[in-house]
């Protein structure tokens, strides 16, 4: 049984960081892309970041670029986003999701391509 368990997030003022983790089990976590997606409150689930299964690329959004940072420890199964300077508007539920899709193109950024997904977590940025 694949499970996708997200942890770190909660309340913080902006300007401030957080650190979010995704530990997998149950898939081979070395043979899949990572992201992260999130979905704010009345808007739909949009992509955040992603990195590819070696870990050699990584993607973001506009919208957090220079801000939020990727990674992934193949040894421990768990992907991370560190989010620095975080803003009101990044308030919303963040996804974990795993994928083992052919990367080209716009693939990492697709939310159709991912097999399994976390439940998500609340992280909520107050001005």
């Amino acid at each position: 049984q694949v499970q996708l368990v997200e942890s770190g997030g909660g309340w913080v003022q902006a300007g401030n960081s957080l650190r979010l983790s995704c530990a997998a089990s149950g898939l081979s976590f070395s043979a899949s892309h990572m992201a992260w997606f999130r979905q704010g409150p009345g808007k739909e689930r949009e992509f955040v970041s992603g990195i590819s299964r070696s870990g050699m690329s990584t993607y973001y959004a506009d919208s957090v670029k220079g801000r939020f940072t990727i990674s992934r420890d193949n040894a421990n199964n768990t992907v991370y986003l560190q989010m620095n300077s975080l803003r009101p508007e990044d308030t919303a539920v963040y996804f974990c999701a795993a994928g083992s899709f052919v990367l080209r193109g716009l693939a990492m950024r697709d939310s159709l391509g991912y097999d399994y997904w976390g439940q998500g977590i609340q992280v909520t940025v107050s001005s």
